[in-house]
């Protein structure tokens, strides 16, 4: 699984350079022309991974977007929101790629949103991110996009207030708009969650020092990270290994203690701790357990 795309990243990737803005603390926020994404007229596909950036994109065209576990294949306009927490890739299926997104970092929207981004309906956990547009919605968002464009190219002191009143209007547009209810089962959808499940895993490691904490411990907790049903997780995991999610986080975790035992000098409470359990006697029975063998005795082997 690739790491996590920056922002940066993304510059460097899709545009060949990097903004003054970036460099401003502003949020990161940039509004761009999908059709600006091209290579010497040579479109760049987008990989399915994270990243870690929102980003609010008027697509057109056939189009279809895998996102987590689900895909949605769209003929004509749809707005979509991506948000960090999810995986995504948009796979275009015709040369019509005309359209506008933007992109944003949370910390954009702080000051002036009284609850977190993140706990709006088409970015919080379980939400629907796919809106279809007609031609006269089509033209609504694409005039709020022209406008944020405007702004962003203007000297005018204040311009990114205003454009966050934008981006604010554009989502509210979108929650007047029924979401899409067309997400469906891919193909590869198994091995895709698997995939996106071992790479949030093996991002809580390894643990350099005691103060660090696994903190994802459960197939409910991976579930609610990734956007899906803890049953399809499950189900996904189990075809694509042959082991149960349970199975996988309790051999990572069981590695990581063994390395920690073996080459560190913090005693069994801190490596306990560190390992996300409550109290030192569960990790001495969990570690019993997966290795026949109490901690304290691995450690002196």
């Amino acid at each position: 699984m690739p790491k996590t795309e920056t922002i940066e990243d993304f510059y460097k990737q899709k545009l060949n350079y990097l903004p003054e803005d970036l460099q401003q603390g502003l949020g990161y926020f940039n509004v761009i022309r999908a059709e600006d994404c091209y290579k010497n007229d040579v479109y760049v596909p987008i990989s399915y991974t994270r990243r870690d950036f929102y980003k609010i994109s008027l697509a057109r065209g056939k189009n279809v977007f895998h996102y987590a576990d689900k895909s949605l294949e769209v003929n004509g306009s749809a707005l979509i929101f991506f948000n960090p927490q999810v995986p995504y890739t948009v796979e275009s299926l015709s040369d019509d790629r005309s359209g506008y997104f933007c992109i944003f970092k949370e910390s954009f929207f702080t000051e002036s949103l009284r609850n977190s981004i993140s706990s709006l309906p088409m970015f919080k956990i379980g939400g629907k991110p796919a809106y279809i547009l007609n031609e006269e919605q089509d033209k609504q968002i694409s005039d709020i996009f022209l406008r944020m464009i405007n702004e962003i190219n203007s000297d005018y002191v204040y311009k990114y207030d205003l454009i966050r009143n934008y981006v604010t209007e554009m989502i509210h547009s979108a929650m007047k708009i029924e979401p899409s209810e067309k997400l469906y089962q891919h193909p590869d959808a198994n091995s895709r969650i698997t995939s996106v499940f071992t790479e949030l895993l093996e991002r809580q490691f390894p643990i350099e020092s005691p103060s660090q904490r696994f903190t994802l411990r459960s197939a409910k907790d991976f579930a609610e990270k990734l956007y899906v049903h803890v049953n399809h997780l499950n189900r996904a995991i189990k075809t694509t290994t042959g082991k149960t999610t349970t199975d996988l986080i309790s051999q990572r975790l069981v590695n990581e203690a063994q390395a920690l035992l073996k080459h560190t000098d913090w005693n069994i409470s801190e490596i306990s701790y560190c390992l996300g359990f409550e109290e030192p006697a569960h990790f001495n029975n969990f570690f019993k357990k997966q290795m026949q063998v109490a901690p304290s005795a691995y450690r002196s082997a």
